[in-house]
């Protein structure tokens, strides 16, 4: 059996758990690649017009995989911390691609949401194993194997290391770790995961800052005590798991004495995003850390994005000569 897992959205924070999971269960798992035009061209005309990019560009990766795989493994995550949400898109991705897209494999969506029972993650992997028809023990060994995985993945962002190449590592793929050294300057790229590391939607921004001489620290590379100990202006927490987690980091970077620059990459047509934003510049900037947003659609242009990239670091630079 061929299990197919689309490369966006939740793929850049638990795809290593998911894949050694399958492969323990002697099931192959087939991506969808990196993203390309003719893949995101694919993923506009089909996904609703409303849609986000990240939605848009979810649908073209299921569709990458329509041939190729006998079932597409898209989980219904609702809640992992007992406390915040995921957008009400992401709740609907099931029911999106199921009924969006016509002659699609079946799929696997399992429903999980700690906040309705305890263990809820374990359980809907043990639901996942007995759709495929494995014995509870093989199912018990492989949840265990996948587990250890994803602390390894997660060590590997705490030293940092990025979600791809992190993922590199873990599967023992070449992967160079970014050279991290006192001369440089360092910045914060704030936003959600899914944006920050497809390499296209975003333009390469990471790789683009690397080679001006930055070295690039996300939330990925924080620790989650880290992050839930920081606390916003406004004194709410947001109820979306990943704005909640961009509030936070941005608000640890702005305290941390070591970061020169700030900068928000958030998804055009995406309203929880257009809040973060909103709340970022609202909070309070102690140290006056320099900040910039970037909002990037479908058509985002290289040339655009460097110019705007190039001028920010100047600036920065600038600030710290005292010019």
């Amino acid at each position: 059996m061929r299990i197919g897992i689309p490369g966006a959205l939740f793929y850049y924070v638990y795809y290593p758990m998911w894949k050694v999971f399958f492969e323990q269960l002697d099931v192959e798992v087939v991506t969808s690649g990196k993203t390309t035009k003719a893949l995101i061209d694919k993923g506009v005309r089909e996904a609703l017009a409303d849609a986000c990019v990240p939605v848009k560009l979810f649908f073209g990766h299921a569709m990458a995989l329509k041939d190729k795989v006998d079932q597409l493994f898209i989980p219904r995550i609702v809640c992992l911390n007992s406390k915040t949400v995921y957008c009400p898109k992401f709740l609907a991705l099931p029911d999106m691609i199921r009924h969006g897209l016509t002659d699609m494999p079946p799929l696997i969506d399992v429903r999980i949401d700690t906040r309705d029972k305890r263990f809820a993650v374990f359980k809907a992997f043990m639901a996942v194993g007995k759709t495929l028809k494995k014995s509870t023990p093989a199912v018990l060994e492989a949840y265990a194997k996948a587990r250890i995985t994803q602390m390894k993945f997660y060590q590997l962002l705490r030293h940092g290391f990025q979600p791809a190449e992190a993922i590199d590592m873990v599967f023992s793929r070449i992967a160079a770790k970014p050279v991290l050294t006192g001369e440089q300057m360092t910045f914060a790229l704030v936003g959600y995961p899914y944006i920050i590391n497809d390499q296209y939607i975003s333009v390469d921004v990471v790789n683009r800052l690397r080679r001006f001489g930055i070295n690039v620290l996300t939330p990925d590379n924080l620790s989650p005590l880290a992050i839930a100990t920081r606390r916003y202006a406004s004194g709410k927490r947001l109820f979306w798991t990943f704005s909640d987690k961009v509030l936070r980091s941005t608000r640890y970077f702005t305290e941390h004495k070591n970061i020169d620059g700030i900068i928000h990459l958030s998804a055009f047509g995406c309203g929880p995003d257009s809040i973060v934003d909103k709340f970022i510049r609202m909070d309070d900037n102690p140290r006056n850390v320099p900040f910039m947003s970037l909002i990037i659609d479908e058509h985002s242009g290289e040339a655009g994005i460097g110019t705007r990239l190039e001028a920010f670091v100047d600036m920065v630079k600038r600030k710290k000569r005292g010019e």
